[in-house]
């Protein structure tokens, strides 16, 4: 458990900007990802996927309600 989250996160560090790019959401102009929230299932399909508005971060409970539907 990272930081108290129950659930494994993924960072886009290195190579920098790989995952963002294959998600659609890197920002070329800024050099960085937009903030996003997925769920991948057991069989790494994306059961859910929201993209935040500059400033807003992902809830965790939020997260949670989505990982209960796995």
């Amino acid at each position: 458990m990272l930081g108290g989250v129950p659930f494994p996160l993924l960072s886009d560090y290195w190579p920098h900007g790989a995952v963002g790019k294959a998600y659609g959401i890197f920002n070329e102009e800024r050099g960085m990802d937009k903030r996003a929230a997925y769920v991948v299932d057991a069989q790494g399909i994306v059961r859910y996927a929201k993209v935040y508005e500059p400033g807003k971060i992902p809830e965790s409970d939020e997260l949670l309600e989505q990982l209960k539907k796995l």
